[in-house]
């Protein structure tokens, strides 16, 4: 399991003042009013920063990190995720995991036969679609309903599923 998990990504700077603006990767936007520490990785390290102010523009999160206080310091960030530890993150309803811990389950059918491996999830309007890499190199694509996922097993690494008819040649 990922200690880390992402919740937005600098998409660039925002103003002359440090502010940068922030994609969100993550469900609950309004989650970024209630950070206080993020951690910024850069590829070489990871950075704690403190969030000083939080603001939204359009489809976009703006934030002030304490101690930034010009474009200067912030431009080498673009591009950067922005982490959460996972005691920081929005607690998980019932049958909701992190998209961090799905990447890499082994994908079974509900008779044992093995799929494949999950490589991705895509988010669309009405339902997440988990890419499948299958043995042979190839891909399919899962919705993410109860008719078609029938048990997540966290610590065995296991996805159950029921390939409806169409999903599967």
């Amino acid at each position: 399991m990922e200690d880390y998990l992402q919740v937005g990504v600098i998409t660039t700077t925002h103003g002359l003042k440090g502010e940068v603006k922030v994609f969100p990767t993550t469900d609950d936007v309004n989650r970024f009013f209630d950070l206080k520490e993020v951690y910024l990785d850069t590829g070489k390290e990871k950075i704690t920063l403190e969030v000083e102010k939080c603001r939204f523009f359009k489809q976009f999160v703006i934030l002030k990190f304490k101690g930034i206080d010009d474009i200067n310091e912030v431009e080498q960030y673009k591009k950067c995720p922005i982490l959460v530890t996972r005691e920081n993150a929005v607690p998980l309803e019932e049958d909701e995991y992190f998209i961090a811990d799905l990447i890499g389950l082994k994908i079974l059918t509900e008779t044992g036969i093995e799929v494949g491996v999950l490589k991705d999830v895509i988010s669309t309007g009405a339902n997440d679609v988990y890419a499948v890499t299958l043995p042979d190199g190839g891909e399919i694509l899962l919705p993410a309903i109860k008719d078609c996922i029938m048990d997540v097993d966290m610590e065995a690494g296991e996805m159950i599923v029921h390939l409806m008819k169409g999903l599967v040649e």
